[in-house]
């Protein structure tokens, strides 16, 4: 009986790491996009995960919500933040530290 929780603990743990590994992907090549569609630069190329908990979906099931930060600049001077919000794998909102003047230029 033991056994048996430890190998369901174990495939737990292998599931949220392979979850948690595709959703910073995916959140680092929409922030890339994001970032090219300004005419900006992501800082450090990386996210960084800030928030995680569980969430209902539209449908009414439970799913991992995360909120992953990075940092990008306009001018190469000035670090700006930007953030992205995942409800399980979809993308929900896409939020940066901009001006709407200054993304248009």
């Amino acid at each position: 009986m033991q056994g048996l929780l430890l190998m369901l603990a174990l495939a737990a743990l292998l599931w949220f790491w392979y979850d948690s590994l595709k959703a910073r992907e995916r959140t680092l090549g929409v922030s890339r996009l994001s970032c090219q569609r300004i005419q900006a630069q992501l800082l450090d190329d990386t996210v960084a995960l800030s928030r995680l908990r569980l969430c209902r979906t539209p449908e009414g099931t439970v799913a991992l919500c995360r909120r992953y930060r990075f940092d990008f600049t306009l001018d190469g001077m000035t670090r700006r933040c930007g953030r992205v919000d995942l409800q399980g794998q979809r993308i929900i909102e896409v939020l940066l530290d901009i001006d709407t003047a200054e993304g248009l230029q």
